[in-house]
C-alpha cells in the first residue's frame, strides 16, 4: 500500500503500521529472537518512537490539505485568504439584554420582532458598538413584562460595552413595529456588560466565500461576490433590462443588435448600466440612519462600497433591495404515539426554517421540499392538505419580474408549488401566525 501523497490524496500511515515496520527491521538487525514485547526494552522504545512518527505524518496531513480551500483550516485557510486577496470577518459584540414592558393591556401580546434596532448612549471609548440588533422575537404581556433577548452588534469590533448602556429602540423601528403599542412603554438595559472574547468569522462561512470568489477583474460573478462580502448580505443577483449580464434570461445573447432597429450595439466609451437586487437580513436597516450622534450604516450605502471596488470605468451600477417574501404553509398534521403536539410543532417550524433559507434569489418554493421537511420530522406519522402561502414584499415593497405583484395573502392549491421571481427572496419565520399547524391524534 502507498502511502502520503497519491493520486487520491494523502494516505496516512497509522501508528500500528509505524510499529509493525519498525518491528520488522529490528528483527532484521537483531535476529528473529530479539524480545519486542511491549513489556521489554526495545519494544517500549519502538512503541515511543513510532507514536511520535504518528504525530509527524499527521502534522504531514495536515500540511498537505492546508493547501487546499476545500479542506484547509484554522491559520491555513486565512493564509490562503490572503493570497486571494479575501479576509476572514471579524467577530461582532453579543450579548442579553432585559425588555420591560410597563402599563400593558392585561390580556394583550406586545410584540418585539427579531431584528429590531436598539441604542447605546455614546460613549467615549472608540470602537465600542452603538448599535445591536435582537436575534429572536421577544412576547411581553401584564402578567410576564420582563423578557431577556439575546442582541449582535451591527458594526465588528471586540470592544466591551459597559452595562446599563443599551437603553433604548431605534426611532425609525420604533415608529415601524411598536407604534400600535398605545400607552404601554418599553424599557431596554443590559444588566450586565458586554465583555470577553469575540469569535471571528467560522472556518465554513469563510471556506464558502473563499472557494467562490472569482479570478478575475470584471464579470458579473465578481460584482456578486463583492456584495456578498458585505456580511449582512443573503444572495445578490447582477442583472440589465436587456439581458446583458444575466446569463440566466432566455434571450441572453440572443439579439442580433447590428441588424435591429430597435436597438443599436453598444460601442465602446458609452455608459452600461445594470441593477444589483440585494437580499439582506433584517437585522441592519436598508438604508443609513443617524440618531443623537449614532450612524447606523445601512445595507445599500456598504453593497455600494463594496461594488465600487470592482466597477470600471463607464459602467454604472444600481443596488436596489430584493423582495423578501414570507412564505408559510398550512397542514394538518397526524401525530406519532408518544410524541408530544408542541414539541413535535416547534421541531417542524424549526425544520422548516432551516430549510427554506438554503433558497436564493428566484429560488422557488417546491411543494416536495416543504412535504419532506415535514414527513421526516420524529413524530410525524403522517402529512394532510399541505399548502404554501405567500406574502406580499414586507413594508411595501413593490415586487418586479415574471410574479405579479399581490395585495394580500395567497394560498397555492395542494400539490402547488410557490414561484418566485428573479429578485424575490423567500423567507420563512418560525414564529409567523400566517403558519397554521394543526396536530391531531392517529
Amino acid at each position: 500500500m502507498t502511502f502520503g501523497v497519491t493520486d487520491d490524496g494523502f494516505v496516512l500511515k497509522g501508528i500500528d503500521q509505524i510499529l509493525a515496520e519498525s518491528k520488522a527491521r529490528a528483527r532484521v538487525a537483531f535476529g528473529e529472537d530479539v524480545d519486542l514485547s511491549p513489556t521489554g526494552t526495545l519494544g517500549k522504545l519502538l512503541e515511543v518512537v513510532a507514536a511520535e512518527d504518528s504525530e509527524l505524518w499527521k502534522r504531514m496531513e495536515a500540511l498537505y490539505y492546508g493547501q487546499f480551500a476545500a479542506t484547509a483550516t484554522g491559520a491555513a485557510l486565512d493564509l490562503l485568504g490572503q493570497d486571494a486577496g479575501l479576509e476572514r470577518h471579524p467577530g461582532r459584540r453579543s450579548g442579553t439584554v432585559t425588555l420591560t414592558l410597563g402599563g400593558g393591556d392585561p390580556g394583550r401580546v406586545y410584540v418585539v420582532p427579531e431584528g429590531t434596532l436598539l441604542l447605546t448612549e455614546v460613549v467615549p471609548d472608540p470602537g465600542t458598538s452603538l448599535a445591536f440588533s435582537t436575534q429572536s422575537p421577544a412576547l411581553l404581556t401584564a402578567a410576564a413584562p420582563v423578557v431577556p433577548v439575546e442582541v449582535r452588534a451591527l458594526e465588528p469590533g471586540d470592544a466591551p460595552v459597559p452595562a446599563d448602556t443599551v437603553d433604548r429602540v431605534h426611532p425609525r423601528h420604533a415608529e415601524e413595529y411598536l407604534a400600535d403599542w398605545g400607552a404601554a412603554t418599553l424599557t431596554v438595559t443590559n444588566p450586565a456588560p458586554f465583555d470577553g472574547p469575540v469569535p471571528a468569522e467560522d472556518d465554513e462561512a469563510y471556506r464558502a466565500r473563499l472557494i467562490a470568489l472569482p479570478r478575475n477583474l470584471w464579470t458579473p460573478d465578481s460584482v456578486k461576490q463583492a456584495a456578498l462580502g458585505v456580511e449582512d448580505v443573503l444572495d445578490a443577483r447582477v442583472s440589465d433590462e436587456l439581458g446583458g449580464v444575466d446569463v440566466s434570461q432566455v434571450f441572453f445573447d440572443g439579439f442580433d443588435f447590428d441588424e435591429r432597429t430597435f436597438s443599436a450595439e453598444r460601442r465602446v466609451g458609452e455608459p452600461y448600466f445594470a441593477d444589483v437586487a440585494v437580499a439582506h437580513r433584517g437585522h441592519r436597516p436598508w438604508l443609513t440612519t443617524e440618531t443623537d450622534g449614532v450612524v447606523v450604516r445601512g445595507v445599500r450605502e456598504l453593497v455600494r462600497e463594496a461594488v465600487e471596488r470592482v466597477r470600471p470605468i463607464g459602467v454604472h451600477l444600481d443596488v436596489v433591495e430584493a423582495d423578501h417574501i414570507e412564505v408559510a404553509v398550512r397542514a394538518e398534521i397526524v401525530l406519532a404515539a408518544g410524541f408530544a403536539a408542541d414539541a413535535v410543532q416547534t421541531s417542524v417550524r424549526a425544520r422548516l426554517a432551516h430549510d427554506l433559507a438554503r433558497l436564493r434569489l428566484g429560488d422557488d418554493v417546491l411543494y416536495a421540499r416543504v412535504m419532506c421537511a415535514l414527513a421526516e420530522q420524529p413524530g410525524v406519522d403522517d402529512v394532510r392538505n399541505l399548502r404554501l402561502r405567500r406574502c406580499p414584499p414586507a413594508f411595501g415593497r413593490f415586487g418586479f419580474g415574471e410574479v405579479p405583484y399581490q395585495l394580500g395573502l395567497v394560498e397555492a392549491a395542494v400539490g402547488e408549488s410557490l414561484v418566485m421571481g428573479p429578485t424575490e427572496l423567500a423567507v420563512f419565520v418560525t414564529s409567523s401566525d400566517l403558519t397554521e399547524l394543526e396536530v391531531v391524534p392517529r
